[in-house]
């Protein structure tokens, strides 16, 4: 049978493919790209229908954070110039987070820069949780404060959490060329926390820091381990300022090819296209929607995203519609915590069901990336130079919304 044939059959069982079958996805020609998308994309279908669900971020607190993920504009001895500012008051987070609900955002997704918060801000975040779930109602509250120690966990869930996101970035045998300040089993440790709380658990990776298709497989499989309701998919972002300032080696074709194994790997989970989107896909979003079901609306926490109005018109004209409120994210399989990402239980391959969550790369925040390295083109693939090139005028640092004077760009 056809490769592709057996990555939908698996996928509509709900069965994960093997690695040799991911690495093969990764490897597919340009020539075949619309035939791995239209499969994926049935996959997509058979689970989320049509419906896109819109998140929508808050950045807390911005930059100053003592980490040194390399890929990251907040992280330690940065000269990205972002905005810089300490912890918005929950009246402020509220009435940012409004903007985005406006605009259609059935999930909030509240992020703090820094190694993992305190006491004291757990404290500070419980209570900005209540005001947005009170001005907001029936919005969805997912918190990325990075590290979480013991206890912090329930805590945000008592107060209105529905979700954390701490994201794995890429695999564990390439995870210390990024960062040297904390682990990977720290992150590891961090997701099953928000897990064993209760919470709906985020994480995700960052595509395009060198990592070679191997690395991408692994830290994808990683995460289907680790069950996830909610996979954000991150393309970096190089800003000037960090140490992967000049990487640029991502095409659109070859993100969407990495959305497409994700979608194969885990094919009940919310798959987030996430920072990075408009930068490295360009004109090719609308194909990345038969893919992935879920989208951040406007901009990230220091880059400009597409304007919120053309999100929304890029998703009507794709054929897709925005995922109500009162619409459950997940399939009913997974909502009732019957099933791993993509494992078959008693044979049932459900309909569709509730929730996930999603922010961006751990206690650096969501969608504010920087770095891209060398991504291994697939054998046998001659990329078209107009698609090699990077558009680095697409590049922008965020200068409105929260933290400053200026309206979102919701």
């Amino acid at each position: 049978m056809d490769l592709l044939d057996v990555l939908v059959e698996k996928g509509l069982r709900r069965e994960p493919p093997t690695r040799e079958e991911a690495l093969a996805v990764l490897a597919t020609s340009d020539d075949d790209l619309l035939d791995v998308v239209a499969a994926a994309g049935r996959v997509r279908r058979q689970w989320f229908g049509r419906r896109v669900k819109l998140n929508y971020l808050v950045n807390l607190k911005s930059g100053l954070c003592p980490e040194d993920c390399s890929y990251c504009s907040q992280r330690l001895g940065s000269k990205a110039g972002i905005l810089k500012y300490t912890w918005l008051k929950p009246e402020e987070a509220a009435e940012a987070a409004a903007a985005g609900v406006a605009g259609g955002a059935k999930r909030v997704c509240l992020v703090a820069s820094g190694r993992g918060p305190t006491d004291r801000d757990i404290d500070r975040v419980s209570r900005t949780i209540e005001a947005v779930k009170d001005q907001n109602e029936g919005v969805e509250v997912c918190a990325c404060l990075g590290l979480l120690s013991d206890g912090q966990a329930e805590r945000l869930r008592e107060a209105g959490a529905d979700a954390y996101n701490h994201n794995l970035n890429t695999s564990e045998s390439t995870y210390g060329e990024i960062t040297t300040t904390h682990t990977y089993a720290d992150r590891v440790d961090t997701v099953e926390k928000a897990h064993g709380a209760g919470l709906s658990a985020c994480s995700g990776l960052i595509a395009g820091m060198g990592e070679s298709d191997e690395d991408l497989v692994d830290v994808v499989f990683a995460l289907r381990a680790l069950d996830p309701d909610s996979v954000p998919v991150n393309f970096l972002i190089p800003f000037e300022g960090t140490p992967l300032a000049e990487e640029w080696n991502l095409t659109p074709q070859r993100a969407l090819r990495i959305l497409a194994m994700v979608r194969f790997v885990c094919p009940d989970v919310e798959v987030r296209l996430a920072g990075g989107r408009e930068v490295h896909l360009r004109t090719l979003q609308p194909l990345a929607l038969h893919l992935a079901n879920s989208i951040f609306l406007g901009d990230y926490l220091t880059s400009e995203g597409q304007a919120g109005k053309a999100d929304l018109e890029m998703i009507a004209d794709a054929g897709f519609e925005v995922e109500g409120t009162d619409t459950p994210t997940l399939p009913r399989h997974r909502a009732e915590g019957a099933g791993v990402c993509g494992s078959v239980r008693d044979g049932e391959a459900a309909g569709c069901g509730e929730d996930a969550a999603g922010c961006g790369h751990g206690p650096a925040g969501c969608g504010g990336h920087s770095g891209a390295g060398p991504a291994e083109e697939p054998v046998g693939q001659d990329a078209p130079a107009a698609a090699a090139s990077p558009r680095t005028d697409l590049v922008a640092v965020r200068r409105r919304g929260a933290g400053t004077d200026l309206a979102p760009n919701a």
